[in-house]
């Protein structure tokens, strides 16, 4: 098989990459997480914001099961009794599910542990994974030392190159104005000495993308100044204003609320101020994963998915819920499901997987506010 040359209008090769890959397991995410927790808690930004949220009531209508959600309803602060809607399956799980990262760095820090870049962004990626059903098992982080207005260059040229190149072909006028950014970009961080060099983080970003097709990858900066970025690959993936509008900046300050301090730009305002790269539907390629929303049982282990525009069904909890009449036979059958009756969230396609379920929907199930 002929080796794959490196271009800027294709996907390049995670293979041809020169940065190092170090791979921190679920053990790892879960130690991060228990020292995270340990943390004295006040005064701390984001305890008080996840107090805001536990305030926050949701509504009894049918389309709270589609839109993003996140809820404390139940228990002490632990990832366990904070639940969050996922975009791609419509679950509501909780934030106890973990995962690998895939940290790409320059060779010369291989003797640096990375454990500190996750633990800086923990909260935004423990929310991020919560918010995927499928696909977010793994999170790849690139390291960089880009300055904030360098991190700003670099994420509007990405965003213009996948936009423009996803298809296979771009317009003469958008290769001119690639090949100039890029060149631009290339002598700018070469000149201040910046590593990784700019060709190793666009070779490996796009192929990421290309290859492992997750939902966003972080391009992360350990300048004192600078800023971390997430990099979307649909607008779908990103989170929703009217959950996360007030979400903290990260600065170590409780009583911030400057954004120019930020030590990860977590999109507070939806689509409109995230940094996504790719918009287009029918392409021949795609970097990053593609949207495929649906609304699925609640019960993890179930593949049965429901219409769009199917009636509810009779409606029912755990304790003495009657099915209806809809058939499950199959994974890929729609059918109408039925509505936990007491938190209206959910949806199961027996009351089997609802009794199965109840163990951990238990620990966020309560009655809907009167709005």
């Amino acid at each position: 098989m002929p080796r794959r040359h490196y271009s800027k209008f294709t996907p390049p090769s995670l293979a041809m990459s020169e940065l190092v890959c170090q791979k921190l397991d679920n053990d790892a995410t879960d130690m991060l997480i228990d020292k995270w927790l340990e943390r004295p808690h006040r005064p701390d930004s984001y305890y008080d914001w996840f107090q805001r949220v536990r305030e926050r009531k949701h509504a009894a209508n049918a389309s709270t099961r589609r839109d993003q959600l996140l809820l404390w309803n139940k228990g002490v602060f632990v990832p366990e009794n904070i639940f969050t809607r996922t975009v791609d399956t419509g679950r509501l799980i909780p934030l106890d599910r973990t995962w690998v990262t895939h940290v790409y760095h320059h060779r010369s820090m291989k003797r640096l542990t990375m454990m500190p870049v996750i633990f800086s962004m923990l909260p935004e990626l423990m929310l991020l994974r919560g918010m995927h059903d499928r696909g977010c098992d793994e999170i790849y982080v690139i390291v960089t030392d880009l300055k904030r207005h360098e991190m700003d260059q670099v994420t509007d040229y990405f965003q213009y190159v996948c936009q423009h190149t996803s298809s296979g072909y771009c317009k003469p006028s958008v290769e001119q104005k690639i090949n100039r950014d890029y060149i631009q970009l290339n002598y700018a961080l070469d000149r201040n000495r910046r590593t990784p060099c700019f060709p190793q983080i666009d070779l490996t970003l796009r192929a990421i993308l290309y290859e492992k097709r997750p939902p966003f990858i972080v391009l992360f900066s350990h300048q004192t100044m600078s800023y971390s970025q997430i990099l979307f690959a649909n607008p779908h993936f990103v989170p929703a204003q009217d959950v996360y509008h007030d979400f903290p900046s990260g600065c170590p300050n409780p009583g911030c609320t400057d954004n120019c301090c930020e030590l990860i730009r977590f999109p507070k305002h939806g689509p409109t101020t995230a940094a996504v790269l790719g918009t287009k539907r029918k392409v021949r390629y795609r970097y990053g994963r593609r949207p495929r929303p649906k609304e699925m049982c609640n019960w993890i282990d179930c593949g049965v998915c429901f219409a769009d525009e199917a009636h509810t069904g009779s409606e029912g909890s755990v304790e003495g819920s009657e099915t209806s009449g809809s058939d499950v036979a199959g994974a890929r059958t729609s059918v109408a499901g039925l509505v936990c009756s007491r938190c209206k969230l959910v949806k199961y396609c027996s009351a089997d997987h609802q009794r199965l379920d109840w163990e951990e929907h238990r620990r966020v199930c309560a009655k809907p506010s009167a709005e």
